[in-house]
């Protein structure tokens, strides 16, 4: 029992660091941010392996850490050199659809892994990448030629709706009143919709809606 507290102590603070540290998947994390995290992962499990290790000085330790991590990430922000020196800075590695093989061998890139990266783009023909850099994250972002583009409404004179961008009004049954604002929705507008359709609000398994008034929505299955 004494160990099962001790661990959720310990599992509430880790995601409270982390949470605050802010939103990244683990392929977007930069050297520092992933070595603070493995750091994490270690400090936290002390207490779990030995309960005869007080719990007070981990969780001082998870919170300097991330202190450590949000005083990195301010700088980095506010110096640019601190930035670079921590993070390093973009390579370029294909240019007019020719590589640029000096700057793969500074990052250790092999041919094989700069073809994965740009596959995973959607782009098989380096001849038809007009820049391509990775960045400070290992991530790859690539510019194509202009004849390789897909073209844009505007340059086919179409015309087109305002932007809107879908909000979720419903999930799982339950309204998302807090995306409301963002697509004009009201409860009583929400109330009219779910009408008109001839369902009750905990038959939606997701609803979306945007301020063009286009709606979308999934009905839960039901149990046979």
């Amino acid at each position: 029992m004494k160990l099962m507290l001790r661990g959720l102590i310990v599992y509430a603070a880790v995601i409270f660091a982390v949470r605050i540290m802010g939103k990244r998947q683990i392929g977007e994390l930069q050297p520092g941010e992933l070595v603070v995290t493995i750091i994490l992962s270690e400090v936290a499990a002390i207490p779990l392996e030995d309960e005869g290790i007080p719990i007070l000085p981990s969780l001082a330790l998870v919170f300097l850490f991330a202190a450590l991590e949000l005083l990195s990430s301010h700088l980095s922000m506010t110096v640019r050199g601190y930035r670079t020196m921590l993070q390093g800075h973009s390579v370029l590695v294909i240019k007019d659809g020719k590589i640029q093989q000096k700057n793969l061998k500074q990052i250790r890139f092999s041919a094989d892994d700069l073809l994965e990266a740009l596959r995973l783009k959607d782009v098989f023909n380096i001849a038809d990448v007009s820049y391509a850099y990775v960045e400070t994250n290992g991530a790859i972002s690539v510019q194509l030629k202009n004849a390789q583009r897909p073209p844009t409404a505007s340059e086919l004179d179409l015309k087109t709706q305002g932007d809107s961008i879908p909000c979720l009004v419903i999930c799982d049954g339950k309204t998302v009143e807090r995306e409301f604002a963002l697509c004009g929705m009201t409860q009583e507008k929400l109330d009219k919709e779910l009408k008109k359709r001839g369902l009750k609000q905990e038959d939606i398994l997701l609803m979306t809606a945007d301020s063009s008034g286009n709606i979308y929505c999934a009905v839960k299955e039901r149990k046979k």
